[in-house]
């Protein structure tokens, strides 16, 4: 199944969590913090949205940071994922 957004939001899929902390101490699933790195599967055409020009300014296969509290989570196809505004992103990885 494809999933194309809409206007000017972005489908990301998160990266997987740490297993382990730096200095090699394994964490339970309940431990660990979920990542705010993610990888762009779809984006949205941009256009008009409330009268303003929304440029995309990210593609598929980009890595990005995103708001801790930013978009909806859904289950497609018994995988992730997180669908949001273009705004919640904060920057791409390079």
């Amino acid at each position: 199944m494809n999933i194309r957004p809409l206007g000017d939001r972005v489908v990301i899929k998160r990266l997987e969590a740490e297993e382990k902390t730096k200095s090699g101490i394994v964490l339970t699933g309940t431990a660990k913090e979920r990542p705010q790195e993610a990888t762009v599967v779809a984006v949205g055409p941009g256009g008009y949205v409330e009268g303003k020009d929304i440029k995309m300014e990210v593609k598929v296969g980009d890595k990005v940071l995103f708001s801790k509290y930013a978009g909806t989570e859904v289950k497609i196809d018994s995988e992730e994922y997180t669908i949001l505004k273009q705004d919640d992103i904060l920057a791409i990885v390079e």
